[in-house]
């Protein structure tokens, strides 16, 4: 089992800057890579961002390329979400996630799920 710990949320002016954090614990062996959801209210859950957790490769959905950085840190066993030049429209939940494998599509298959920290953009 792993549990996925968020911190970081808060509420910014659209146009800042926040950085969430995850630590994981537990059998942190089996992580293949690390990820960012979120959900808006009245909205289904979406996928933000995600990372290997060996080599660094890293996807991101298109509505937060360029303004949004993950990475991870192996020897802490936490994943970070740097997110600058936010919007009212980035306001969500956002939940960090982990998985044991990864297929073509990095946005599905997730074996384990933060219980989220809470972003709110104000315009």
């Amino acid at each position: 089992q792993v549990l996925l710990v968020e911190s970081g949320g808060g509420l910014v002016q659209a146009g800042g800057s926040l950085r969430l954090s995850c630590e994981a614990s537990g059998r942190t062996f089996s992580i293949v890579a690390m990820k960012w959801f979120r959900q808006a209210p009245g909205k289904d859950r979406e996928f933000v961002a995600a990372i290997s957790w060996s080599g660094g490769t890293t996807y991101y959905a298109d509505s937060v390329k360029g303004r949004f950085t993950i990475s991870r840190d192996n020897a802490k066993n936490t994943a970070a979400l740097q997110m600058n030049s936010l919007k009212p429209e980035d306001t969500a939940v956002y939940y960090c996630a982990a998985s044991n494998s990864v297929g073509a599509n990095w946005a599905v298959g997730v074996n384990y799920w933060g219980k989220g920290t809470r972003v709110t953009v104000s315009s």
